[in-house]
């Protein structure tokens, strides 16, 4: 082979014109410039790096401003409720159904830093989602831990954990169980406070309408008394000495009939005066289908609001779990009043003006 300029030029030349033929167009730096094509390499790296730095093991701490009290009654009836959302084990599923709650479990360390702990536990789920390399069928475990900050203030603190059956591994949530909870958690609180506020609003109309009552009946009396015992008014012709000579004698003879008056208006009521008619009770807003009477159309709008207890009775809880206190056992066929709903309870009012909760499948339904 012979080295020499010219030859060398000449193989320049040769490569040149390849690299500058068809092939050349399919190179990475003739489509992009290097400075881009450098970013766009670097950007790989991190795209991959941000997908796979999720949340996992955080859990969820927040604060609640209810007392740790009602705040414990409505975590207890939500890990006895059987229910685990944020994950599935299948796609068609909406949450893993199937926990029991519990007072401890291996999957989580013991608790030693005070509150009250709760657990709802899963065995033999099916690779439930949301769980950091989570596989095969396993335990899966919510813990809720309620730890009161103050009177008013409550700390509550939610984990998820899934442990493999055949290889013990434990792998952590990321954040979905625990942001689905608390949703439910804070949904019967909300519910809970939403029913105080109705309660203490138609405890002040009762109050309201009972002073009107009354009122109305302290009115009525002195009409009725006024009606009785009627003050003609004076005659212009008479003299004042008259007039005084007509007033003694007026009051001389109440004085001395006023048993025989008494009894006189007590046998004979057709002589008092009629009392004042009522104002008639507005209609609903609603409007009134043509040719429905008033009552029919009342009866329909309550038929909206209103369900009747489904036997064999049921019990008026104090707020809408299950470990609330009853208030009174309603017999079937009761019937109450539906003033709020939730997915799970109705807030309802009894006949008698009494205030609970009770499950919808306890009700008829329409």
């Amino acid at each position: 082979m012979v080295d020499s300029p010219m030859a060398r030029r000449s193989t320049s030349r040769n490569f040149r014109n390849r690299i500058d033929g068809p092939a050349a167009d399919a190179l990475p730096f003739r489509l992009f410039p290097i400075p881009i094509l450098i970013l766009l390499l670097a950007s790989f790296p991190l795209a991959v790096s941000a997908k796979e730095k999720l949340s996992y093991g955080e859990g969820l701490i927040v604060n609640i401003p209810v007392p740790e009290s009602e705040v414990a009654q409505v975590v207890e009836d939500i890990a006895q409720n059987g229910i685990i959302r944020g994950t599935k084990e299948y796609n068609k599923d909406e949450y893993v159904s199937g926990a029991k709650a519990a007072t401890s479990t291996p999957v989580f360390a013991e608790w030693t830093e005070g509150g009250k702990v709760f657990y709802k536990v899963r065995e033999g789920a099916i690779d439930p989602r949301n769980f950091k390399d989570g596989g095969d069928v396993g335990t899966l475990v919510v813990r809720y831990i309620v730890q009161p900050q103050g009177d008013k203030n409550t700390v509550l603190r939610i984990n998820a954990l899934f442990k493999e059956d055949f290889r013990r591994t434990v792998h952590q949530s990321n954040g979905s169980v625990e942001s689905a909870e608390y949703k439910d958690i804070q949904e019967h609180i909300e519910a809970i406070e939403v029913m105080k506020q109705q309660t203490a609003e138609s405890k002040s109309e009762r109050e309201e309408q009972l002073q009107k009552k009354r009122a109305l009946a302290t009115r009525k009396r002195a009409d009725a008394m006024q009606s009785a015992f009627p003050v003609d008014p004076p005659d212009p012709s008479d003299t004042p000495a008259d007039t005084q000579q007509v007033a003694d004698a007026k009051v001389e003879n109440s004085t001395s009939s006023s048993s025989s008056t008494s009894q006189s208006v007590a046998i004979q009521p057709s002589q008092a005066p009629a009392p004042e008619a009522v104002p008639p009770v507005q209609p609903p807003t609603a409007e009134r289908p043509s040719g429905q009477s008033l009552e029919d159309h009342v009866k329909d709008l309550r038929k909206q609001v209103q369900r009747t207890v489904k036997p064999p009775g049921a019990p008026l809880k104090s707020a809408p779990f299950h470990t609330a206190s009853t208030l009174q056992s309603l017999t079937a066929g009761t019937e109450v009043l539906i003033l709020l709903s939730t997915p799970y309870w109705y807030g309802v009012e009894t006949h008698d003006g009494q205030h609970g909760w009770m499950q919808r499948d306890e009700l008829e339904q329409p």
